[in-house]
This record gives C-alpha cells, sequence and structure tokens, in this order.
C-alpha cells in the first residue's frame, strides 16, 4: 500500500467498459421491439425509484445528525436512548423492518391514534388508509438513519478538539460552534461515506417491490412474469440502476474533488 498513490487521476478504463456494455444495451433497446416495450413500462417506475430514494435519505439524514449529537450529549440517559435505537435499527435486516413497518407498526399507529381521538369525537382511521409507499419510505428512513448516525458521530469527533477550544475563548456559543467550526469540517470529512449510503439507498429501494410499491424492480418482476422475457426484462432493470448509481457516483466524485481542493485553497 502506497500513501503516494492517487487513485482519483487513474483514468477510468472500468468506466468505459461499463459505457461499452451500456452502449450495446442502449442500442437493443432501441433495435429490438421486446427491449423497448420493456423500457417503456419500467420507465413508469424511475419516478417511484428517485422519490422513495430521495424521500427516505433525506429524512434518514436529518434523523442521523440527530442521534449522532444525541450519542454525544453530555447526558448519559440521551446517549443510552440513541445507542439502543441505533444498535436495533442497524441489527434487524432492511427487508425485516420493511415488513414490519408495514404490517405491525403502521396497524399499531393507527389503533393508538383512534385511542387518543376517539373519545374526542374524531373520525376512526383505517390501516388501510396509509399508502404502502409511505411505510416503505418509513421503513427506509428508520434504517439508513442508523447507520447515518455513526457515519456523522465519526465526522464530529474527527474535528480537532483544539479548534473548538479556540471557539470557547473567543465567546462562541454552542450553537455557532456547531455551525461556524465544527460541522463544516465534519461534512467534508463524511461526504465520502454519505454519498456511498446515498448511493446504497438507491439500491435498497428496489426492496420496496416486497409491498408490491410500483418501482423499477416491481415493475420488472410483473413484465417478466407476463411476458416471459426475463433475460431481457432484468438487463433493462439492470441498466437503469446501473445509469443511475455509476451517475451519482461520478457527480459525488466531482463533488469531493472540489470540496478537497477549496479545502486545500483555504489552508494556505
Amino acid at each position: 500500500m502506497t500513501p503516494n498513490v492517487k487513485p482519483e487521476k487513474d483514468f477510468p478504463w472500468w468506466l468505459l467498459l461499463v459505457i461499452g456494455v451500456g452502449l450495446y444495451l442502449f442500442y437493443k433497446v432501441w433495435a429490438d421491439a421486446s427491449y423497448s416495450a420493456v423500457l417503456a413500462t419500467l420507465s413508469k417506475g424511475i419516478w417511484v425509484t428517485v422519490m422513495v430514494t430521495l424521500i427516505a435519505y433525506g429524512t434518514a439524514s436529518a434523523m442521523g445528525l440527530l442521534l449522532a449529537l444525541g450519542c454525544l450529549s453530555r447526558f448519559v440517559l440521551i446517549r443510552q436512548l440513541c445507542r439502543l435505537y441505533i444498535e436495533v435499527m442497524r441489527g434487524v435486516p432492511i427487508i425485516v423492518l420493511l415488513l414490519y413497518v408495514a404490517f405491525v407498526l403502521a396497524p399499531a399507529v393507527v389503533a393508538a391514534w383512534n385511542w387518543v381521538t376517539g373519545p374526542l369525537g374524531f373520525e376512526p382511521a383505517r390501516a388501510r388508509d396509509i399508502p404502502l409507499l409511505w411505510r416503505a419510505v418509513a421503513a427506509l428512513a428508520l434504517a439508513y438513519s442508523a447507520f447515518l448516525a455513526e457515519v456523522f458521530r465519526a465526522g464530529l469527533q474527527a474535528v480537532d478538539k483544539g479548534q473548538i477550544e479556540a471557539a470557547k475563548a473567543l465567546g462562541l456559543s454552542s450553537w455557532q460552534r456547531f455551525r461556524h467550526i465544527v460541522f463544516p469540517q465534519a461534512f467534508r470529512m463524511v461526504l465520502p461515506p454519505l454519498g456511498n449510503d446515498f448511493v446504497a439507498m438507491v439500491k435498497d429501494s428496489s426492496l420496496v417491490s416486497v409491498l408490491g410499491v410500483g418501482d423499477i424492480t416491481q415493475l420488472a418482476k410483473v413484465t417478466a412474469a407476463g411476458n416471459f422475457k426475463y433475460f431481457e426484462t432484468y438487463n433493462v432493470a439492470a441498466l437503469i440502476y446501473l445509469t443511475i448509481t455509476i451517475g451519482l457516483s461520478l457527480l459525488l466524485r466531482r463533488l469531493e474533488a472540489r470540496l478537497r481542493a477549496r479545502s486545500g485553497g483555504d489552508e494556505r
């Protein structure tokens, strides 16, 4: 392992290979009517995949940051409660959590709501009124918040304590220290794992298909079961996911490089 190697300077030969395979599949989609029909069907699920990913990841990021701050709280009860949540959520497989939230937690929440609002004269709610799409989003947010909490915690603890002490000496409040000193530096350090988890969320969003949510994977399953063209259908599904994930990976690399360059300029 050589510390002077700079992988970001390597020519992306792997990308040429992926582009070549992708162009071949795009040609098949353009030239083959069966591929075109499959793409027309699966493309309807792209917006569902994107929406699930963005909402679930945004919610998980906010929850993860709060959990990370809770893990670093000076109150032992808050630290223990946050640690309990993180360990439980990280220990349950996401697909199990999806089913639990959809068929156990959602009905329990509705029952609790009816128990509280019933005496007040409100109309009783029904579990079926909560769409499976939103149950799936909630489950993904709960699962990923635990992983992102550990990412944020590691970043916050990696900030040099000397800078925090200097900020205290200058009279900055706790919020000002966090906003101007701690969080900007922590964010730069945790951006790569955050980006990695975002790409992982795109792929894990396919798990919502177990609830019948009409994302790319669910539409692929239904289409393949109807036309029996499994090879063509799942080739197109894989192509869509690869286009999204590789595009995101390249975008995140550019963002990391810009932040690294800006950080170097600030230090000079």
